[in-house]
């Protein structure tokens, strides 16, 4: 698994990745509506005969071979925007992101009007981590084809990229009103209202997409995180335990299981799952401050200390390691060390600014 980041307001963590392989999803989704039965009945029949091999590849999932055929035709017919949208395409299922870009630009040039490059073209961008041109490609798009389902939802997985969480519910609702049999459109949505304090709706569309699809990517799992996030830990573990058994372990996953066992007071199941997600990810220094907690409950204080002195290394600037810590240096005899851990508590604490949300608002 990538490396795991928080959004803004708290709602789980998730990887860039996965919104790179939504995107992914949602160009393998479009391949099928660009060229049409009609298209070069006028042309060369040398060109006729590699953009319909090239297709056939493309359906065959032979990216490479597609690569190599839409070369030849663009370099025979340099100005067919149908060639550069099949070049356009190939290029970014074969995961050449890099070299898509020149094409889609290019053909952008020689065809302003048309939304599918300028929606691949977006995505280009997007799969090289360049958001703000990803998302001035989709605006064009949208504006040039406003039916369209899947513009608008990769439009909304930039915007959500970027934290633009009330803008992205607002492309995703769009997208759904269009196709709403779209399960990662509807997890996505939900994610956009979880993190725009709109929980119940949140959890509505969590359940529409497992609804529509039950092994829909991190269903669940976000399930579970709106159900923690209500204080509704027993409805949130279940879920949590549902994502693992069908997708398998990956650090987050373990850590908010963790982290709500050790709310419900289930010290040793904890322990369990949060010293799994610090193996998983050695950097998230709030699992091993969980870890810390649930070792020191469960009687642990040795272990505890270790734990919390990873924590504190990992963000020197969290006061509550040193509050935890200082409670185990007193069950272990420390009495000078818990005195200084409890001056440093005390001193970041001054120091941090006031905090909201589920995932940053502990005092200790």
């Amino acid at each position: 698994m990538p490396k795991l980041i928080r959004n803004p307001a708290g709602c789980g963590n998730v990887s860039p990745r996965f919104y790179l392989k939504l995107a992914g999803l949602a160009t393998a989704c479009t391949i099928v509506i660009f060229l049409s039965p009609s298209l070069f009945a006028q042309g060369a029949p040398e060109i006729q005969s590699l953009v319909q091999r090239a297709h056939a590849a493309l359906d065959a999932g032979d990216f490479a071979a597609a690569v190599r055929l839409f070369e030849q035709a663009h370099n025979v017919a340099p100005d067919n925007a149908e060639v550069s949208r099949g070049l356009l395409v190939s290029y970014l299922q074969a995961g050449r992101p890099d070299l898509a870009i020149p094409i889609g630009k290019q053909a952008a040039e020689k065809a302003p009007q048309d939304a599918t490059i300028h929606h691949w073209l977006g995505l280009a961008y997007f799969k090289t981590q360049q958001n703000a041109p990803a998302r001035q490609e989709l605006e064009r798009a949208a504006k040039l084809d406003a039916s369209n389902a899947d513009i608008a939802f990769d439009l909304a997985l930039v915007l959500l990229n970027d934290g633009q969480y009330e803008p992205a519910a607002t492309q995703l609702e769009k997208s759904i009103k269009i196709r709403p049999s779209n399960p990662l459109a509807h997890v996505l949505f939900g994610r956009a209202l979880l993190n725009t304090n709109r929980s119940q709706q949140a959890i509505q569309e969590f359940k529409t997409a497992l609804r529509l699809e039950p092994k829909t990517p991190l269903g669940h799992y976000h399930l579970g995180f709106a159900y923690q996030s209500m204080g509704r830990n027993g409805e949130a573990i279940a879920e949590y335990e549902k994502e693992l058994s069908a997708s398998g372990e990956h650090p987050e996953l373990l850590y908010q299981l963790g982290r709500c066992r050790l709310e419900a007071g289930d010290w040793g199941v904890a322990v369990t799952h949060l010293q799994r997600a610090v193996e998983l990810n050695p950097q998230n220094s709030d699992a091993f401050y969980d870890l810390g907690k649930a070792l020191l409950l469960g009687g642990r204080a040795q272990d505890a200390s270790a734990a919390l002195n990873k924590a504190i290394a990992l963000k020197p600037a969290d006061p509550s390691p040193h509050y935890q810590l200082a409670r185990a240096l007193d069950k272990l005899g420390d009495k000078d060390g818990a005195k200084r851990e409890r001056e440093l508590f005390a001193e970041l604490k001054k120091s941090q600014p006031a905090k909201a949300g589920m995932a940053t608002s502990r005092d200790r």
